[in-house]
């Protein structure tokens, strides 16, 4: 279930301006102990510790075929590429210098098979949450949504949003 919470776009320049969007609630970020050991309770015969190893070893070699200028399709999770974060344009092709004009490298991830938005979205299930009193809920006035993820719950989150006008922080999509 993911569940959402509304925010307001607080932006003047923006043209949803005072417009409301659905945002996701992050409620836990798993690490690689947490993945390992997730993974070993799923009938698996191996333990968290050989998990952790494969996967700390496809970390690593992943990080080393992107340094070989490689992409690494991994079936049903992503297409990992290495990007460059440019500083500034050259005037020309001589006055190009890696030290001025360009900030470094960024790891790309493109979602493929079971992880892409289409197949995700049919077996999302959308639930409406709230805080109150600082602490998380989810709402229960049936504002459950599955499949597309189209449908919105009502009611609930009043919406300020404590980003300091920054709805698309997080890798949330702003509408």
């Amino acid at each position: 279930m993911v569940r959402f919470i509304l925010k307001q776009i607080k932006i003047v320049s923006s043209k949803a301006f005072g417009k409301w969007f659905a945002k996701n609630v992050v409620e836990e970020t798993i690490d690689l102990d947490g993945l390992a050991e997730h993974m070993s309770n799923h009938n698996s015969p191996y333990s968290k510790g050989v998990i952790k190893g494969l996967l700390t070893d496809m970390i690593n070699c992943i990080k080393e075929l992107l340094l070989e200028g490689k992409n690494v399709k991994i079936d049903d999770l992503a297409i990992f590429s290495l990007g460059i974060k440019n500083k500034v344009a050259a005037d020309s092709e001589e006055d190009f210098s890696v030290a001025k004009n360009v900030e470094g490298v960024k790891l790309k991830a493109r979602a493929t098979g079971e992880l892409m938005s289409k197949s995700l979205n049919l077996e999302a299930t959308l639930k409406r949450a709230q805080f109150i009193n600082g602490k998380l809920t989810t709402s229960t006035t049936g504002d459950d949504a599955q499949g597309t993820g189209t449908n919105q719950g009502s009611g609930g989150n009043t919406g300020t949003d404590d980003e300091g006008g920054k709805p698309n922080q997080g890798g949330n999509e702003e509408p």
